[in-house]
């Protein structure tokens, strides 16, 4: 039987933000960490860039999750949250590669704490009520021309429907450290009301306050657990 042991190497953020903790697992039948073995080459399938099947966690320090919502019809309002989990998992065959995150309601920000505080209410998110929502994943239903359709359960305020991701592989690269990472953009968008935030002001120029449909784009960064 062999041992093994963990270590955990801090990856230096170069924004200025605090040092990512990697935990990197090795085996020795004599005890002693060794390094991990290097990356398997990524692979080319319909024309995009895969890395080796494996499982990536998301590394919040360098991903985004966003949205966009029309104000008055005409403007854009963005926002983003600040606190969230997830992870993608890249199978032998590609469509069979999952993903999955949680997302915690509260750390929702757009800029305005009057804003922000109506987003948490319950016109919108209730965020204290719900105080998560979540993806996860179904199948994948198309490869091609650089874009991965990913369809899914999302949850918000404890309804589910199904969204579909288009999904690019923006790359796969190793970091000083040794550790592999992967590069993604998804995006979707939704009907609000879909999900139970109806709350709206009618204009007495015709068309509503906020609009129904929000656009939401992920872009993410997610480094190899296993």
């Amino acid at each position: 039987m062999s041992d093994s042991s963990v270590r955990t190497e801090s990856v230096l953020d170069t924004t200025g933000e605090s040092p990512t903790e990697v935990a990197v697992e090795s085996h020795d039948p004599a005890g002693i960490p060794t390094e991990p073995p290097a990356p398997a080459p990524p692979r080319t399938v319909e024309g995009i860039e895969l890395p080796a099947p494996g499982t990536f966690v998301l590394d919040t320090a360098h991903t985004r999750v966003g949205f966009v919502a029309r104000h008055l019809m005409v403007s854009k309002v963005r926002g983003h949250f600040a606190d969230f989990s997830g992870s993608v998992t890249i199978a032998e065959d590609p469509y069979a590669s999952s993903a999955e995150a949680t997302i915690q309601t509260a750390s929702l920000t757009t800029g305005s704490d009057d804003r922000d505080k109506h987003m948490h209410s319950s016109d919108f998110l209730a965020a204290q009520e719900f105080p998560t929502m979540t993806f996860r994943s179904t199948r994948v239903t198309r490869i091609e021309r650089g874009t991965i359709t990913v369809v899914g359960d999302l949850t918000i305020k404890d309804v589910t429907r199904e969204v579909e991701l288009a999904v690019e592989v923006d790359g796969v690269a190793t970091d000083p450290w040794g550790g592999e990472r992967l590069a993604l953009t998804a995006r979707t968008s939704i009907d609000r009301e879909d999900f139970g935030m109806t709350w709206n002001v009618a204009l007495e120029t015709g068309g509503v306050l906020v609009s129904k449909r929000v656009d939401i784009e992920i872009e993410a960064q997610a480094v190899r657990q296993a």
